[in-house]
């Protein structure tokens, strides 16, 4: 009997559907860079899935027909979802092509020795951070974003104007060269603010290198360097908005613009807003809890279109701040007075960088940049105005012969530097005259990263500079690394740093006017010796489900390090060089998880250990640990998408463990060591596919702030001039009624934010 054609498609569709007929599907995930090998590939409500080749093809066997959400994930690309049918037509999808979130495996780094190199193949070990990992606890400033990097600490520095600095690994903020495109433009006088005043919409990603980088980068590259890598216009968006408030009444805009100008130049814009005016004094010691605040930076970069794509970039920033804390009555008619006290800080600041490749056949590179920073401070009744100026050019030329892999240079480095401290003033017969510092700093330098084998390669690199003021200095260097198969690489990297210290630009305790400075004799270029030993593990566990791991031990020996001594006299810092040494060694790990659900956790941890051995007057070494440093801290980062209702749910956090701080005498009620503390945040973020995200959340959940067990953190608010404070015949404090604990008034009690909890709402624009 013949069966009508209808009627045998409906049976065919029943048997092999009801009977369990399996389907096997099958595709391709790609990138704008080609294949994407082992990534994940499932089928949802299902536990069905694959992972992808080398070519990036995939199968999944024995599929049921019906409906399923595709999804694709692999770390440093987007989660990718689609909904798709599966019937008896199915067999091949179209490619699924995957949008890049900032990979940690197949980026490209330039900070480790100044060529770009796929990051696993960088004998340096380099860290890289994007916009979407910072996006995870928005923030103001660059300089806020930084707490949740692993062995990287914002420290602030005092307690009433809320100024800070960077430490890597233990080591304070001078100890670490902060450099824009590569540019050595935030120095020593600005690290305290420039971090402040970078447009966050401008960032591309940060590179961050722990340990000297002296023999590239020169001075102040001695614990760690920070390279913030603006975006290239050319790949930027046209529009982005990123705008928020807080509880507190704090108010972020950050804006970019890209245009395009004729047929060859591409211009972006960025500008940063922040302001912050509103009173809060929750610990009830008469001072404001955080410095107000009235920023705007404005960074144009320009990028030229030139034959066979040599690059040529020219970028320019302006910053302005007027920011002040202190007593919570002052007004701007106290400033400079001893009336009522206040912290009060005019930044006004420019920078000019650039670069262009030669049009020859070598590839030859000159880099350039000139910055001018003025600041005019004052600190109570001490005043602090200063100037610096800063012009920096490099030329370098990047040469690959046979297994060599050649990287020579020149630089060439003047430092004006002028304020009304005793650094510059001098008095003579005529009166008061400046004697401001002009520093030249010429030097040369050559890299040889030589191939020995396929999975072998040596780096050694060697820089020489010559100080106008210090003379001759070496800094020689050497890396190893070994790829045991593309998943294990083990690098081993030693070398030398060296400083040279400028107390004025770098130590805010210098500049209160709560102590006064004493300079004991001629301080010294400060000279380090270091060993790195990395690991990198990359394996894949589960079905799709992605683990890297990476541990670094280090070890860094200072024949001479300028010593601040707080301790001896609370009326004094006496600045000397070391007699002994001094010693940073430690071991840290990160941990990135990603799971085939979209949940992705990045965890890390560092303990250090941080001291210096000094001889005392009886010739007896004596161990001490480092002020301010802590031996544990900790940071995390939790991201889980809600796709149903598109949202993303993040949770971030640190912990520090104790530190030991400054106290000013035996009586001093303050503890001598910080609690263990830490900052915890989530956020929700909504987001469609029109570029729209609106997020929210709350900042410091715990509301912790350092005031917790201590009777003050400031000590006597009540007489910040000092007015009352009775002193024996040494000079000495006296414990008197109103000065029981013979303490005098210090703002360098300070190892965390005073800011408590606090709800956040923002929205963000992206157009194409």
């Amino acid at each position: 009997m013949k069966i009508p054609s209808t009627f045998a498609i409906a049976l065919y569709w029943v048997v092999s559907t009801g009977l369990g007929q399996n389907l096997d599907i099958s595709g391709k995930v790609v990138s704008r860079e080609g294949p994407v090998p082992f990534a994940s590939v499932v089928l949802l409500p299902s536990s069905l899935g694959s992972a992808t080749d080398s070519t990036g093809a995939y199968k999944i066997y024995n599929v049921k027909p019906g409906s399923y959400m595709l999804r694709v994930s692999f770390i440093g690309y987007k989660t990718f979802e689609k909904p798709i049918h599966v019937s008896s037509a199915t067999a091949n999808i179209a490619d699924i092509v995957m949008e890049e979130n900032g990979t940690q495996l197949q980026e490209i780094v330039v900070t480790g020795t100044l060529k770009k190199v796929n990051r696993l193949e960088s004998p340096v070990p380099v860290e890289v951070y994007y916009p979407s990992f910072f996006k995870k606890n928005p923030t103001p400033n660059i300089f806020e974003a930084l707490q949740t990097v692993n062995g990287v600490r914002p420290q602030l520095n005092c307690n009433v104007c809320n100024t800070g600095d960077i430490h890597i690994n233990g080591l304070e903020g001078p100890y670490t060269m902060v450099l824009i495109d590569g540019m050595p433009i935030v120095s020593s006088l600005s690290t305290v603010y420039g971090l402040s005043g970078i447009p966050n919409a401008m960032v591309e990603r940060i590179e961050i290198i722990k340990g000297p980088a002296s023999s590239l980068y020169g001075s102040e590259a001695v614990g760690g360097l920070i390279n913030i890598i603006t975006k290239k216009p050319v790949a930027a968006p046209t529009l982005l908005v990123d705008m928020f408030g807080t509880s507190w009444l704090e108010k972020n805009i950050d804006i970019s613009v890209k245009l395009k100008v004729g047929e060859k130049a591409i211009s972006l814009t960025g500008i940063n807003y922040f302001n912050f005016n509103n009173l809060v004094d929750n610990n009830k010691d008469g001072f404001t809890d955080l410095t107000l605040q009235n920023r705007i930076s404005i960074f144009q970069k320009w990028s030229m279109s030139r034959k066979d794509n040599l690059p040529f970039n020219v970028a320019g920033r302006y910053f302005y701040e007027d920011r002040w804390g202190g007593d919570t009555r002052w007004t701007k008619a106290f400033r400079g007075g001893d009336t009522i006290y206040g912290e009060s800080i005019y930044t006004k600041r420019w920078e000019f960088l650039g670069n262009y490749q030669l049009p020859v056949r070598e590839k030859i590179l000159i880099s350039f940049s000139y910055n001018n920073h003025n600041q005019d401070s004052r600190y109570g009744t001490t005043s602090y105005i200063a100037q610096q100026n800063i012009a920096f050019s490099q030329l370098t030329w990047d040469k690959k012969i046979s297994a060599h892999d050649f990287l020579a240079g020149a630089a060439l480095r003047y430092t004006f530097y002028d304020d009304n401290t005793p650094a510059t003033q001098i008095t003579d017969t005529v009166g008061l005259s400046s004697r401001a510092q002009r520093t030249w700093l010429p030097g040369v330098f050559i890299q040889d990263e030589i191939t020995l084998a396929q999975q072998h390669h040596l780096l050694f690199g060697f820089r020489y500079d010559y100080n106008s003021t210090h003379g001759n200095i070496y800094t020689p260097r050497f890396a190893y690394r070994w790829t045991l198969n593309e998943n294990n690489i083990l690098r081993l990297n030693a070398g030398t740093g060296y400083r040279v210290v400028n107390l004025f630009t770098e130590d805010h305790a210098a500049l209160t006017g709560a102590r006064t400075v004493i300079i004991k004799e001629e301080l010294r270029p400060e000279r380090s010796y270091n060993i790195n030993l990395n690991y990198v593990r990359n394996m894949f566990v589960g079905n799709g489900n992605f683990l890297s791991f990476d541990v670094a031990a280090w070890y860094t020996y200072f024949d001479n390090r300028i010593f601040g001594d707080y301790e001896s006299d609370p009326n004094n810092i006496i600045y000397h060089n070391l007699k002994g040494h001094a010693i940073t060694s430690g071991i840290t790990g990160n941990l990135d998880f990603t799971f085939n659900n979209g949940l992705k956790i990045l965890a890390g941890a560092t303990y250090m250990d941080v001291y210096y051995v000094e001889n005392n007057d009886f010739g007896t070494a004596e161990k001490q640990r480092q002020i301010l440093t802590e031996h544990w801290t900790g940071t995390w980062a939790a991201s889980c998408p809600i796709t149903a209702l598109n949202l993303t749910f993040d949770y971030t956090g640190n912990f520090y463990g104790p530190m030991r701080l400054p106290l000013l005498g035996p009586l001093d009620p303050r503890k001598a060591y910080s609690p263990w503390w830490s900052i915890q945040n989530i956020q929700f973020t909504w987001e469609n596919k029109r570029g729209l995200q609106v997020y929210g959340g709350v900042k410091n959940l715990l509301n912790w702030t350092p005031n917790r067990g201590n009777p003050f953190i400031i000590a006597r608010t009540n007489d910040p001039f000092d007015k009352e404070v009775q002193y024996d015949a040494s000079g000495n404090v006296l414990a008197t009624p109103d000065n029981p604990y013979a303490l005098t008034f210090d703002t360098s009690y300070v190892y965390g934010p005073n800011q408590g909890i606090r709800g956040f709402l923002g929205i963000r624009l992206t157009l194409q």
